[in-house]
């Protein structure tokens, strides 16, 4: 027998004989590459039954028409729900037997014919008679000598307990009693054919005896007891459980097919459930499942064999089915109205307990019980709870009742489950169950009640002592006023009120001021007794609240400043003691009229200002008046004392020196050394002058075209490269400040400058003017440059303008700090007095500038001066 593969489970193929034989194995199926656990295996061909091996037996003799024959065999696993089919296909070998004859008529070879099993099979538990003679088997290559026969089994050793054996001499092998076929389903007996001298010319023999299994068990259920739940009110068709049962008789035959039944019902109702004959699954059948009614059925249920029929064997069970609750029933008030009694005044006291009806299940969510105010406690003076054991509703207080308010309350009270409502099959929706409770206020004798319970007074800051700020009063709730009734304060607590014993007025003690002690909190509580006739207290609280006052001067917090040249505005910040609305924003303002016109102030922000002077005013010391006010019209005064100083720093500044008479302006140190600078200097050129004039007759005029032969000016010169030559010395002098002389035999003539080479600015000069040098040539000649300028023009030029120089010759264009005090060459600003070099010598005595051949040896920017002046 030839076996294919089967492709995908679908289809599988046997080569077979044209005639087949009962019992006869056609092939073997591979049933695990299909459905791991198949539960059921069935063949839609009645003349072949499949083991659970996947063995494909014959049932009935067969003989296969020129047509292949086909059949399925399907594999069913219950639990999972799942079902497979393969195809399985007969073909005859013909087709493969002519191709056989085909090879051997070409290619002759002999082999030996081998001696032929016969297909054995035993009926389970038959009955005789014994030795029971099962098959014959015989060897065709000895067959002229006597055979001996030998046999064992079941599969390897031994035959167990003597079941078969064989005559020695014929090869027939009998049964020496009945067999049972769930004790040993099938038997292997090696057979060995051998000749008189002892030897075996043909292989063993493996022989197969099948034990035909016989309806001898019946089923059995792989429990004692079924139990499952199911949800009261499930519609029908939901899954209860699934019942099993088992047969040991041979798998997939007739008596292994199982047909379930209910045969009873406890109670016996309505049926309420439906069992699948096939599967055993129970399923809901009745709409009506009411666990109220009926909470728990029994079923007894049937397996029975042989599909079913009342031939078969069977066997029964118990099945158990409880109905789980649901909330399905509303609770219910035993009563709708209820009535009771409290003291006034009483607080976390039970005054009452209700009870409901619930049909549902005791201790389930669809039966304990959830309790709610829904009207009547606006106030939230009373409290509903759930009793756990109980599953009562404890009514209780939870804030005092006043009998003089209300002598009776009347409460709505509703109930519902902790699950939500299900509402059953064929019912109708209920509405929400409620209940009233009257509530009789009890009146008792009280004590003093303040109106209100907290009294807040407010407190002008620092008010006198024993200023009145309040009353606060007690009235007795029985007669309704406050006759009667004293007030103390008790000991212990913030000492800032007194409160009359009679009256209730209250009044301060002491200054109440924000800044001091205890009362920088700026609030104090402070509890007050009413004692009435009886002795009976009642107590209130009195909130005392300081309210902030002006009582602060607005301040600035500086008042000494240096302003130097740059005139940068100083920034003035005044500060208040006080609280809002009484400090910020603050205003303010220049007193003195003289001062107003000379400096301004411009506002920064709500508590500071900017102070710089209006125009050009005198260096010098200023106490400028400044009064703030703050948002509450207080007005503080404050005096400002600025040091407008020729500095670029404020370091550079003390408070030395003179005032001057108008606007008491003084003079540092630094302008006092320059005037006696140019004073130094105005002599100096005076001495030059008597020098070069000798005895000669000068020519003091100033030509027109002088300065053509200048050089041209330049604001943004850099500075000079450093020269050095024989002919040049450096002037001394005991003062920081110096000029280059030109050294021309014994005299030196000198160029007025200022010291390190820097020139001075002219404040109100509008054009460039210089002034030429003296200069002496190499013979000692005297020469005379027809642009000098007589004493009296030195004299007017420089007088009127020394003044000023002695205000700024600390400070250059940019109104910037210079680290010597001196200008900067690298920018000259509006030009030099002293101007550019002009001209060098006097015009008749050209010849006499030979002391300037030093310049040749000079960069080629003081060649250029040495060719003008040679020139001129």
């Amino acid at each position: 027998v030839l076996s294919l593969c089967c492709e995908a489970c679908k289809k599988v193929t046997f080569h077979v004989p044209s005639e087949l034989e009962a019992d006869k194995l056609v092939g073997r199926v591979d049933l695990k590459e299909c459905l791991q656990s198949a539960e059921f295996i069935s063949s839609s061909d009645g003349n072949f039954r499949i083991l659970e091996d996947g063995s494909v037996y014959t049932t009935n003799a067969i003989s296969l028409s020129t047509e292949k024959k086909t059949f399925t065999i399907l594999l069913k696993d219950i639990q999972e729900q799942v079902q497979k089919k393969i195809h399985v296909s007969l073909v005859e070998e013909e087709e493969k037997a002519q191709k056989t004859r085909h090879a051997r008529d070409t290619v002759l070879k002999r082999t030996k014919r081998r001696w032929g099993p016969i297909p054995s099979v035993m009926i389970e538990n038959s009955l005789g008679p014994f030795p029971l003679q099962i098959q014959q088997v015989q060897s065709d290559t000895a067959q002229n000598y006597t055979i001996y026969y030998s046999a064992s089994g079941p599969g390897i050793d031994q035959d167990p307990k003597g079941l078969f054996y064989i005559e020695r001499e014929t090869g027939n092998i009998f049964a020496t009693r009945a067999v049972d076929r769930e004790e040993y389903p099938s038997f292997q007996i090696i057979c060995f054919a051998t000749t008189p001298d002892g030897y075996s010319p043909e292989v063993p023999l493996v022989h197969t005896i099948r034990i035909e299994d016989d309806n001898d068990n019946a089923p059995y259920f792989t429990q004692e007891l079924f139990e499952f739940c199911v949800p009261e009110n499930s519609k029908p068709g939901i899954v209860v459980g699934k019942v099993t049962a088992e047969d040991r008789d041979e798998p997939y035959t007739l008596h292994t097919t199982l047909k379930y039944r209910i045969v009873s019902q406890n109670p016996p109702a309505t049926p309420a459930f439906s069992l699948h004959g096939d599967t055993g699954v129970i399923s809901v059948l009745s709409p009506q499942l009411d666990r109220e009614i009926v909470s728990t059925y029994t079923l007894l249920v049937e397996a029975r064999d042989m599909a079913g029929q009342p031939f078969g064997l069977c066997t029964t069970g118990t099945v158990v089915v409880k109905l789980e609750d649901t909330n399905d029933n509303a609770p219910s008030f035993r009563q709708i109205q209820y009535e009771t009694r409290v003291e006034e005044n009483r607080v976390n006291v039970e005054i009452l307990r209700v009870s409901v009806v619930d049909v549902d299940e005791p201790g389930s969510p669809g039966s304990r019980a959830v309790y709610e105010i829904i009207r009547g406690n606006d106030d939230r003076s009373f409290e509903i709870t759930t009793d756990k054991n109980t599953n009562e509703g404890v009514l209780c207080v939870v804030k005092g009742l006043d009998y003089e308010n209300a002598k009776q309350r009347v409460l709505v009270i509703a109930v519902n489950n902790e699950a939500p409502y299900m509402l059953a099959p064929h019912s109708q929706q209920l509405s929400q169950s409620t209940s009233s409770v009257t509530v009789h206020v009890l009146d008792v004798d009280e004590g003093p009640v303040f109106n209100p319970c907290l009294l807040r007074l407010d407190v002008k800051e620092c008010e006198e002592i024993g200023t009145s700020i309040g009353r606060y009063l007690a009235e007795d709730p029985e007669t309704g006023n406050s006759e009667g009734i004293s007030y103390r304060i008790p000991p212990g607590q913030c000492n800032w009120i007194s409160i009359d014993e009679k009256s209730g007025e209250v009044r301060t003690i002491k200054v109440l001021d924000r800044d001091v002690g205890e009362m920088r909190r700026g609030q104090c509580n402070i509890t007050v007794l009413a004692i009435d006739r009886n002795g009976k207290t009642g107590t209130g609280t009195i909130q005392v609240v300081i309210r902030p006052g002006n009582k602060n001067f607005p301040r600035i917090i500086k008042t000494d400043y240096i302003m130097c040249r740059d005139r940068k505005p100083i920034c003035l910040t005044a500060q208040d003691g006080d609280e809002s609305p009484y400090s910020t924003p603050f205003v303010y303002r220049i007193t003195d009229r003289s001062l107003a016109s000379m400096w301004k102030i411009t506002r920064h922000n709500d508590n500071s200002v900017y102070l710089s002077p209006k125009g050009d005013i005198p260096f010098g010391t200023y106490s400028i008046p400044v009064s703030v006010i703050d948002n509450g019209g207080k007005v503080g005064e404050n005096n400002v004392n600025v040091n407008l100083c020729d500095c670029v720093t404020p370091t550079e500044c003390n408070t030395g020196g003179r005032q001057s008479s108008a606007g008491n302006v003084t003079l540092g140190v630094w302008a006092i050394l320059a005037m006696i600078l140019g004073s130094l200097l105005l002599l100096l050129i005076l001495i030059t002058i008597c020098g070069c004039c000798g005895s000669g007759v000068m020519h003091r005029h100033v030509t027109d075209d002088c300065a053509n032969h200048n050089l041209i000016i330049s604001n943004t010169e850099a500075p000079g490269e450093e020269v050095m030559d024989h002919n040049i010395i450096p002037l001394q002098n005991t003062s920081d400040q110096g000029g280059y002389g030109i050294k021309t035999g014994d005299q030196q003539t000198f160029e007025m400058v200022k010291g390190r080479g820097h020139t001075l600015e002219s404040v109100k000069g509008g054009g460039h003017q210089t002034l030429g040098s003296v200069k002496e040539g190499g013979g000692g000649q005297p020469m005379m440059d027809t642009c000098r300028y007589s004493y009296s023009e030195w004299h007017n030029f420089t007088h009127p303008r020394l003044g000023e120089k002695v205000h700024l010759c600390r400070q250059h264009e940019e109104q910037k700090h210079s680290e010597d005090y001196l200008l900067s060459y690298n920018y000259e600003g509006k030009g030099s007095l002293a101007g550019s070099v002009g001209c060098c010598s006097d015009q008749h005595e050209e010849e006499a500038l030979d002391f300037l051949d030093f310049l040749d040896q000079l960069e080629p920017k003081f060649r250029t001066l040495a060719e003008t002046c040679v020139k001129r």
